[in-house]
Formats: structure tokens, sequence, C-alpha cells
């Protein structure tokens, strides 16, 4: 059997509109995936749901739609997307509508039944089980052109398509779980092309949009990751394991139709823009669904302070005296504040920022009476007293977190595009809880003494760092710049016994105090950290600089290490 072409187009509620009829008319397809959802996004849907019970769906995917339907049709490809978010039923509903008034008449199916707000979750605003792919499969067996849900996991608008076009059982569990990782790989869009790549140098065509990726899925659940033709960016084995440790856990990814087993994925430079991805072992479901739920915490405001020339230390002082004096709110945080360069010769380079940010449960200590504590110090405060903007209104902010809930307390339902309902049974088996291999051991192996030069982490090593709720997580991996095997071998040896569970506080003294996970994936050359609680309550509750740990990555790169003469 062939191998199915599976496009991506959305990495994110808000990624490149034009993106669904570039990949259409870019190459050969026959299906176009898209991912809306993300812990945040579920959050800004249930807030547009408070305003009007009929949305809770991304309404760009409409507009897309709207704009390639045709297209799609023509050309025989299916379209399968989470934007149904809150509401796929709504959202299906709405693509009849659109397509009714182009003259169209596509099957439009979708999956519902991860709302499980019902589940002692009633005073959340949203609460979503993830489900997997086995109900996108049978919608796309009856017919559908459009399949449309709700929180599924990412990767199971690939899952789907490719059980329903290979016919595997929930039992193919080495097929799923290549699948899973395929998925994973294209699911963030541009970001396994050279989005967000610490190597970003490298990368050719700099000057074009970056192509969204491809997945070349076998029947075996082995995949080729690769972009249309002509498009910016490349697919490289360093761009493909920048996605791969991209917010993951342990060496075991939990999915709801598989475990993969991430310390078994093989992969290699099949050719120019293509990485074929192989040997990745999969085993049986755990036995509970995993749950996102988001509740609103309270309101938040912040006001940014601009501190030029001498004296910014003695300056920030005093604004935090004269302004913390007036705040009632529950919750004041202060950013810290870096001194600038001696000598600056612009004013822009002679200037730091101070930002407080307050949070209550209630809106009034965060609204006029911070902002005008704030602005009443214009006149009667440090010197060079300004602000980059006006403080604005108070807003909401929600709290995240992973909850767990049993299967039989979620019912996965495809509504076929002829109203017909079709329940999606449960697995059979599940895997067990035992702990997932790979955890670095300690104490590791030490090298005898030898020359070393203070250089940074990144002078041979990538980073992609991303959140999960409150915790953060940052890949690591040896880059593959062309050195023979024995030295990048030294290399990744090298970088495991750097990243020390009890030494990542020195790398990353914000991380001092927390509990730090190390995971080891050989076959990659890879690491991933694990750093518990550094993000608080997740991306909508936390007042870090960085809220997502999207930069993390890039600062640990930045931080000098001693490094070997002999590996450079």
């Amino acid at each position: 059997m062939t191998a199915l072409r599976i496009g991506n187009c959305s990495g994110f509620y808000g990624d490149r509109l034009s993106a669904m009829r570039e990949m259409l008319e870019g190459g050969e397809l026959d299906v176009l995936t898209g991912d809306y959802l993300a812990e945040l996004t579920m959050l800004i849907l249930g807030k547009d749901q408070l305003k009007d019970p009929t949305l809770g769906y991304a309404r760009t995917f409409v507009r897309q739609v709207e704009d390639c339907l045709g297209l799609a049709l023509e050309r025989g490809v299916k379209i399968v997307a989470n934007a149904g978010g809150l509401n796929p039923a709504g959202l299906a509903d709405r693509l009849r509508e659109v397509a009714a008034g182009l003259g169209l008449d596509p099957q439009v199916a979708h999956v519902e039944g991860d709302d499980v707000r019902h589940l002692s979750f009633a005073d959340a605003l949203t609460a979503n089980a993830y489900l997997g792919g086995f109900g996108i499969a049978a919608a796309l067996t009856a017919g559908a052109d459009i399949v449309v849900t709700g929180r599924v996991t990412d990767a199971s608008l690939v899952v789907g398509p490719a059980v329903a076009h290979h016919g595997w059982t929930p039992t193919s569990y080495d097929e799923l779980a290549g699948a899973v990782v395929a998925g994973h790989v294209i699911e963030c869009g541009a970001q396994a092309t050279g989005g967000n790549f610490s190597g970003f140098l490298t990368l050719p065509h700099r000057d074009r949009p970056l192509g969204f990726p491809v997945a070349e899925v076998a029947a075996d659940g082995s995949c080729v990751i690769t972009k249309h033709d002509g498009t910016g960016g490349a697919v490289t084995v360093d761009t493909v394991t920048a996605q791969l440790v991209y917010e993951i856990q342990s060496t075991r990814y939990l999915g709801p139709d598989v475990t993969v087993h991430l310390d078994s994925v093989r992969l290699e430079q099949a050719g120019a823009d293509r990485v074929a991805i192989s040997g990745v072992v999969g085993e049986a479901p755990p036995e509970r669904l995993k749950v996102c739920v988001n509740e609103l915490g309270g309101w938040r405001n912040s006001a940014e302070f601009v501190l030029t020339g001498l004296d910014v230390e003695a300056k920030a002082a005093w604004v935090r005296d004269q302004l913390g004096a007036r705040l009632t709110a529950a919750e004041v945080a202060w950013s810290e504040v870096t001194p600038p360069p001696a000598d600056a010769e612009t004013e822009e380079s002679a200037s730091t920022l101070l930002r407080c940010t307050v949070k209550d449960s209630s809106p009034d200590p965060v609204g006029r009476a911070f902002t005008s504590a704030a602005v009443e110090l214009a006149l009667a405060s440090y010197s060079g007293f300004t602000m980059t903007a006006p403080p604005a209104a108070a807003t909401p902010y929600g709290v995240y977190r992973a909850e767990y809930v049993d299967r039989s307390d979620v019912t996965q339902t495809v509504v076929h595009a002829d109203g017909r309902r079709e329940v999606v049974a449960d697995p059979t088996s599940y895997a067990s809880d035992e702990e997932a291999p790979g955890a670095r051991p300690s104490p590791y192996p030490g090298r005898t003494d030898v020359l070393t030069r203070r250089l940074p982490l990144g002078t041979f090593v990538h980073a992609r760092s991303g959140d999960k709720g409150g915790d953060a997580n940052i890949g690591l991996w040896v880059a593959h710049d062309g050195v023979d095997q024995d030295l990048y071998d030294a290399r990744v040896q090298w970088l495991f016994k750097m990243m020390s569970p009890k030494g990542i506080g020195a790398l990353l003294p914000e991380a001092a105090d927390l509990d730090v996970e190390v995971w080891l994936l050989p076959h990659l050359g890879a690491v991933n950290l694990v750093v518990h609680g550094l993000l608080g309550q997740g991306v909508a509750a936390s007042t870090r600089f960085d809220p997502q740990a999207k930069g993390l990555g890039e600062w640990l790169r930045s931080r000098t290490v001693s490094i070997e003469e002999s590996l450079l």
C-alpha cells in the first residue's frame, strides 16, 4: 500500500492564514491537517463562549475553508482539524453553511465527547479530555471530506487518517506509535522546517516564508518528513529533532491510542529536505485519559517603567517603594533590573526596563487603583521617569491544571455527515504504570581532567524549549554539523554528563530550588530536561518574562561551560 501524504497548515490558532492554500497548491497531498488548539487556546475559546455560546471554535479556520474548499474537493484532499475547540458541532454546522454559499456539498463530520465538565469539573471554564485518532478514522472511512474535532491530541490528526488509510487496528502498537511520532513532528507547522530553530543561520532561503511540513506515512508506521519544493526553510535531522524533543516529558510519550517509546526513534537524512523516521516502538496506551482544565483565576495588570543612564538600581528601588506602598493586590511581582552598559551610544541601549505585575481575585485592586497609582508618579519619582505604554484596564487570567479521568467516563462519538452517531470503542488493554527508563544515572561516570575552554553551551548544542502547564521543557541535542562519527559520539557523551539534575541550578539559577528531571535519548543524541514548577500555574497566570519558556533553551545555550579541547 502506498504511503499516505499528510500535510499540515496550522500549528496554532493565529498561524499563517494563507498556509492552507499554499499547501493545497504547492504539491500532492492526500490529507491536510490543522492544529489550532493549545492549553491557552482552550482558555481563549472558553472566554469567547462566555460572550456568545454559539462560538468556541477557531474562526480563522472557517475563513481558510471558505477560501480553499473548492480547491481541496477538486484535488481530492481530505481536511482534518481540531479547530472545533469547545464546539465542534457548531463548527461543522458553520462549515455546511459556508459550503452551501459556495454551491458545494462536502461531507462534513465531527468528533465530540471530550467535554468532561460534568465530571466534578462544574466550576471549570473548560475541561476537555484528550481523545485519540480512531474517531477521525471512522469519519474518514465513512466518506467524510472534512473532519473537525474538539480536544484530540495534536498527533491524533495524523493518526486518524493513517488508521483509515492503512487499516490498522487498536493493537497495531508499533504502527500507531510511528504515526504519533509523525504527527508530533508536523503538528507545530513550520517548527519542523526551521521555525524556532537554534541553527537558523544555516537555513537556506530565509528570504522566503518557511514551508509547512508533510509526513509520508507508510503501512509499517515509518515515515518521511518533507516539505513542498520551492518553499523556505529546510527539513534536516536537526530541524526534525528540534520538534521531536519539543514539550515532551520522559522517554515514554503517553497518548490515548498508544504509548510511544521515544528512545526507539531513529532519524536518517534520506535526501534533500527528506528525513526518514523508523524503528518506533509502541505499547498499549495508559488506562486513564488526560484532561486539560482551565479555571478563571482572577484579574491581572502590569506596568513597565523605563530606567535610563546612571543609578538604575536606586531608581528601581525608589519606584518600588513609592508604588508598592499604594498597592492592595493579593500578588505583586517585580522584575529584576540589569544595569545598562556604561557610556552607551544610544538612549535605548542606555536604558533598562522594570516591570510590575499585579494579580487579585477582584478586578478593583488591579484596575484603576493600580493604574492611577502608577501614572501619578510621573512627575514625582525618579529622574527620567517614563513608561513603555500607559497602563491598561485589568484583564481576567486563567489557571491551567492537568487531571485524569477513567475512560469509562468519556464517550468519544463520531457524528457522521448524515447525522448518524457512532461511539468509538475504548482500547481493550492498557500499559502498566511502571517507571519510564532513561532517567540520567547519578552519579554519572566522570572523565579524567583534560584541557578545556570556556565557551557557550550552544557551541555545538541545539535547544528547543516550551511549556507543559506549570512545567518547562528543554530539549538539547548535539548538532549534526558534519563532524565524523567518533567526534559526534564524544560530544553526545559530554552532553549527557554535563546535564546533571543537581547541576542544572548552576546553569539555570532560576531553577536552583526546583525539581529537575533529566531524560536521555541516545539515538537522537539528545537530553530532555523537565523543570517542574518554573511557570507557576501556567502561561495565562505566569508573571515570568517568558511565560511559555520559549526562550529558555536559548538562554541555556548562551551559558558558558567548560568544553574539552578535543571536542572542538
